[in-house]
């Protein structure tokens, strides 16, 4: 009777999730439709009535959404490339700087955070300063930090992942903290009791507690990697990458604006890439922990 039951409820899971898909399918197609109406509707206003606030609108501001998309199959240059070509190649550039700066952010933020939950001075001592390091804006930092790493040898990618990594490791750094310091008092006490040391406390009652916040944080960098990365190729004059090629096609932007509008779709889409990535290992990561197992 349960090998009947257990072959019954495959089926089921199986078209349940089949369903799940369809519906986020469904539900994708009409927010691509809601803002494809919106952004033409307000286009089309805006021509009517000449409208000047927030700011003219007319084919350079505001081109057509289809128009943008077909961009991308049209050559980037005489005789050249198609756009989503040279886009794509530059996506897969930016998304290394960006990878490797989201790791480093990271590591460096649990790593700061596990070392604040334990000592309260260190905690009053240096979150202030944690926190006013967000308030200097990267680019003002940027130069600084590819003219410094350039001067040891270091080659300019290096440095713009390390531009990522200090947009990264900021919310991972105050998010992993709360969650370490979220875990039950009760359980704390009792491994206290059993006399567990900081290391086993950490890592059995801590860390999988600070979990949901952690990925909370996780998909905030990811995304904020993408953004460091982008503005860190400026003043490193990385050509190769999504930065490289904002910078080319804003210059002709009064001429042609929509590849600068399909870079800014490409760079999007890297963005959600990245987020998408950290989600899903945020499920597999969760539906193995102990608590969903049992």
């Amino acid at each position: 009777m349960a090998a009947i039951a257990s072959r019954r409820a495959a089926p089921a899971v199986g078209d349940g999730r089949a369903r799940a898909l369809l519906d986020r399918a469904a539900l994708l197609v009409v927010v691509l439709a809601a803002i494809w109406a919106v952004w033409e509707g307000f286009r089309w206003i805006g021509i009517r009535t000449e409208l000047t606030w927030p700011f003219p609108v007319n084919d350079v501001t505001m081109p057509r959404l289809h128009e943008i998309v077909g961009q991308l199959f049209e050559p980037s240059r005489v005789n050249g490339p198609l756009l989503i070509d040279v886009l794509l190649d530059a996506a897969l550039f930016t998304a290394r700087e960006a990878a490797v700066g989201f790791f480093l952010g990271s590591a460096i933020g649990f790593g700061l955070a596990v070392v604040l939950v334990h000592s309260r001075l260190l905690q009053r001592g240096f979150l202030p300063y944690i926190v006013a390091s967000q308030t200097v804006p990267i680019l003002a930092i940027a130069p600084m930090v590819v003219v410094g790493l350039g001067s040891k040898g270091v080659t300019g990618w290096v440095a713009v992942a390390i531009l990522a990594a200090y947009l990264t490791f900021f919310p991972v750094a105050i998010n992993t903290l709360r969650g370490l310091q979220s875990a039950d008092p009760r359980a704390l006490e009792l491994m206290h009791s059993y006399a567990a040391s900081r290391w086993t406390i950490l890592w059995r009652l801590r860390v999988p507690a600070s979990m949901p916040y952690v990925f909370s944080a996780l998909k905030i960098s990811a995304t904020a990697s993408i953004v460091g990365a982008i503005i860190g190729e400026a003043p490193s004059s990385i050509q190769e990458g999504l930065g490289g090629a904002i910078l080319n096609f804003n210059q002709y932007y009064s001429l042609e604006p929509r590849n600068l509008w399909a870079t800014n779709i490409v760079a999007a889409a890297l963005g959600i890439t990245f987020f998408l990535v950290v989600a899903g290992a945020e499920r597999v990561v969760v539906r193995r922990a102990p608590e969903n197992v049992a």
